[in-house]
């Protein structure tokens, strides 16, 4: 008998079934905390303040953001009306045969039309990257069937609207003229940005206006997520259907999923198992991994709290088996040993169901669940550094020394004793505390330097208990960067950069993209060196050779 077979029972810690998505709990360790959970939320009616859009449900000093970023509550079914048009650009594009789909966006404009069209079994190619070598290759892509869809809520973001030119610019060498470059190009951006502007001046091919009351990271079901999935070609008309169907279950007390798995991680976060495990057994979620720790990190790692997000590659993979007193195992998908799973649903509900336990976390950590302070300082110090460079060249420090194809870079009060790279690196391990993390942050090309991943399981299986996450720069600075300096500040840093093959100007900019790709770094590296976060940053100056030598170092 399932939970919906009885009568509503809000306080049922052992499964809660609604709207085709089924989230269940296993073990007392994780069901004792929700059962409290689900107890405030009842006192506290949090149901039904969200669905009314309360926007003191975090307290008074996070009101006047809430109030502008409840908008995600309709959208399975305000999006549709973008759904014509959608079919409609697509339509004259595919007319034109511009069928090769890029997507120029960052954290939450690009991890879920990713996600979105990886499962839909469509192709887009994301660009959210500022390494050369990377964007090199994506240039020489077809470029003459390419249609570059510029997504940025802000409209300013400096990755977003470097990609615009570098297209301009590749364009333009290819002949085309100023009307032709303009029909290359549809815009998703906010009423009233900057982008919107140059959009509609150039007279771009489209501009879809996304609801600014909607934050980025729960902009899945927005236009941010359906425009580049529904021109690409997914059926985001069916993402809606699955959202709306389970929106009534989200909106009861009883035989709600999404309340069972907001109790679950906020009872977990609360109760010092401040790091959420997560594995994907779901064929059809594919990659909902690394849009779930957006949403979670981003959301809840402040004010010296949160629970950090730790996406392993399989159950079998280190880091699960031997899970720690401070973490919690979730899965997608009915495994055994896993105390959060989400056995059933949709990838459309998924996003709602996420996004509504997010939410519901951030009521009970006492966090706002819709800022990211953090977030904003590393762009102020890449900012910094880039006024600060002398035609367009970085004043980047000398290294400690240098082992092979790879300089040491770091503190030399912490690793002053280093002669060799093993030295640096069992240096900065032995500050990962047991129920610390260390954190992987690789600013390469993530397809062409895909190995460079392999380092979190060696790692993982290394430490034999503290967590390891991995992230792509500048990529993870939109997602677990912000709980890397907000989140409870237990965390050892290790920053992966590499030289760059050929580098390539941003035109209209005086400094190219491998200047911008290492102010990011170093803007980031800044942030958590200000806040005493133990960190070492490894330089390659040969990527393949250098993989190759941290592979070997860890016997990966």
């Amino acid at each position: 008998m399932t939970t919906s077979d009885k009568a509503p029972n809000p306080f049922n810690t052992y499964a809660q079934e609604g709207g085709g998505c089924r989230v269940r709990l296993s073990g007392e360790e994780v069901r004792a905390p929700a059962g409290f959970a689900l107890r405030a939320a009842s006192v506290h009616e949090v149901v039904q303040r969200l669905a009314a859009k309360d926007a003191t449900l975090w307290g008074d000093a996070a009101a006047e953001e809430a109030a502008i970023r409840l908008g995600w509550l309709d959208l399975p079914t305000s999006s549709r009306e973008l759904l014509p048009r959608i079919a409609e650009v697509r339509e004259r594009l595919q007319a034109d045969g511009l069928d090769h789909v890029v997507l120029a966006g960052m954290g939450g404009s690009s991890l879920a039309p990713e996600v979105i069209c990886r499962n839909a079994g469509v192709e887009l190619t994301v660009l959210d990257t500022t390494d050369a070598n990377q964007l090199r290759r994506t240039l020489a892509d077809r470029l003459d069937r390419t249609v570059v869809v510029v997504a940025s809520k802000s409209g300013s973001t400096i990755e977003t609207d470097s990609h615009r030119r570098a297209y301009i610019q590749a364009f333009r060498d290819a002949g085309l003229s100023d009307e032709q470059i303009a029909a290359r190009f549809v815009v998703v951006t906010d009423p009233g940005s900057a982008l919107e502007e140059i959009a509609t001046e150039g007279n771009y091919r489209a501009v879809f206006l996304a609801d600014p009351n909607v934050g980025g990271r729960y902009s899945a079901l927005s236009a941010f997520g359906l425009v580049p999935s529904g021109l690409a070609g997914a059926d985001v008309a069916k993402l809606l259907d699955e959202a709306a169907e389970l929106r009534p279950a989200l909106e009861q007390l009883g035989d709600n999923p999404g309340l069972l798995l907001g109790a679950a991680l906020s009872g977990a976060a609360t109760h010092s198992r401040e790091k959420l495990v997560l594995a994907n057994a779901d064929p059809a979620l594919e990659g909902f991994g690394d849009w779930v720790e957006q949403l979670i990190a981003e959301s809840s790692g402040k004010e010296g709290k949160g629970l950090l997000p730790v996406i392993v590659e399989s159950t079998d993979a280190p880091g699960w088996a031997d899970i720690g007193p401070d973490a919690v195992r979730a899965t997608l998908g009915d495994v055994d040993g896993s105390e959060i799973r989400i056995t059933s649903g949709p990838l459309g509900a998924q996003f709602l169901l996420w996004e509504w336990a997010t939410a519901f976390m951030g009521w009970g950590l006492h966090t706002s669940p819709f800022d990211q302070p953090n977030v904003t300082e590393s762009k102020d110090n890449t900012a910094r550094l880039l006024e600060s460079a002398v035609d367009g060249v970085l004043d980047v420090p000398a290294p400690l020394f240098t082992d092979g194809p790879i300089e040491v870079h770091g503190d030399e009060a912490l690793l002053g004793e280093a002669k060799s790279l093993v030295d640096a690196l069992e240096l900065i391990l032995r500050q990962v505390q047991p129920t610390g993390y260390l954190a992987l942050m690789a600013y390469l090309d993530r397809f062409a330097d895909a190995d460079i991943a392999r380092l979190r399981p060696a790692l993982a299986r290394l430490l034999a208990g503290p967590q390891v996450t991995f992230g792509w720069g500048p990529r993870f600075l939109h997602s677990t960067g912000q709980f890397h300096k907000g989140g409870q500040p237990v965390g050892v840093f290790l920053q992966i950069t590499g030289a760059v093959e050929e580098d390539l100007p941003i035109p209209g900019r005086p400094y190219s993209f491998s200047t911008l790709q290492m102010a990011q770094a170093l803007g980031d590296l800044g942030a958590l060196q200000s806040r005493n976060r133990p960190a070492l940053r490894l330089h390659l100056t040969d990527r393949k050779a250098g993989i190759d030598t941290l592979l070997a170092a860890f016997g990966a």
